[in-house]
């Protein structure tokens, strides 16, 4: 099996005690393209993260492979259709992850609605000379309605934090409306249309999974409906957001600020808004705790373990296709 990228040796160690593994650790990023199928060539299982792009093409010059186990939550860099069609099991790692990111949502937030990024620059620049009543005067957190754009896992985890520790109203939007229950333990949480959550929520935090269908779902014309007031936050995926036109919202402050941990094409960023101050960007690190991204590559390891055990894994996307796998 081929693991397509630097992980802990810890991790390294637990699978060679079931495959002859091959590792990557001059791929900090992940093995992509012509070097991913190289380092397939023989490999019936692989180990990747949320960036390593398993098409049909790898799939096509990788017959053998039987597993594709991710230690991310999204899959959009894996075709599962297409793994699906050629009886290959896939995994991700959702759960293990929820509540960290759901801290790092909120606390990238309200970095942006206080305006910490740029206070901390202010400050090291040598700037700050005296106090004054408006300096880096930025938005409440508590007491502010809370606006969240998919209420799974993670959006509720942030509801939560939200609701019953800043005291927030909240209002969301979700492909299916939450149980009546679920909404009163949220402090009688709200379901509204796109639209009109855009323009009710003072802080919105944006946590669905990237389909196609949602491509640029936050574009020039949703970004509008926002008030002026309003901060937006990004740790759902990138292309859901118009990078370019967020950029221009917050360069004319029809938006107050964004924080943003995903972007389209990443580790490319947009280049205007590296030039704004009242964004913050952080390098998708909403998971990264160690003892969190520990978890979550435990639980790729369980998931190719038990395939190939003929168990079934723990968080199989697919797991109709075992039947037919080959052991190990």
């Amino acid at each position: 099996m081929l693991i397509a990228r630097r992980i802990f040796p810890e991790i390294v160690a637990r699978l060679a005690a079931h495959f002859e593994v091959r590792t990557s650790d001059d791929a900090p990023g992940g093995l992509q393209g012509d070097a991913l199928i190289a380092a397939l060539q023989g490999c019936d299982a692989v180990f990747v993260g949320a960036t390593e792009r398993i098409d049909a093409a790898v799939l096509d010059a990788c017959p053998i492979l039987r597993a594709v186990c991710s230690m991310a939550v999204g899959t959009n860099n894996i075709d599962l259709p297409a793994c699906t069609a050629r009886g290959i099991v896939v995994s991700n790692a959702p759960d293990v992850l929820t509540e960290t990111t759901a801290d790092f949502g909120f606390a990238l937030m309200m970095a942006a609605a206080r305006r910490i990024t740029e206070a901390e620059h202010f400050v090291r620049a040598g700037r700050w000379q005296h106090w004054a009543y408006d300096l880096m005067a930025g938005a409440d957190i508590h007491g502010r309605t809370l606006g969240i754009l998919g209420m799974g896992r993670i959006g509720q985890a942030i509801a939560r934090r939200g609701v019953h520790g800043f005291g927030m109203k909240l209002v969301y939007h979700n492909r299916r409306r939450l149980a009546e229950e679920v909404e009163a333990g949220l402090g009688g949480a709200r379901w509204l249309s796109l639209e009109a959550l855009l323009r009710e929520a003072d802080h919105l935090v944006l946590v669905l999974p990237y389909t196609p269908q949602v491509h640029h779902l936050i574009g020039a014309t949703e970004l509008a409906w926002m008030k002026p007031t309003a901060t937006l936050t990004n740790i759902a995926r990138g292309g859901i957001v118009d990078d370019g036109a967020l950029a221009e919202a917050l360069s004319q402050r029809r938006i107050a600020a964004a924080g943003l941990d995903v972007f389209e094409g990443e580790p490319q960023l947009c280049p205007a808004l590296l030039a704004l101050n009242n964004v913050v960007l952080t390098p998708h690190i909403a998971s990264a705790s160690l003892a969190t991204r520990r978890a979550m590559a435990d639980l790729a390891c369980d998931n190719l373990i038990a395939a190939f055990r003929g168990d079934t894994p723990p968080t199989a996307l697919n797991p109709e296709v075992l039947a037919g796998m080959r052991r190990v």
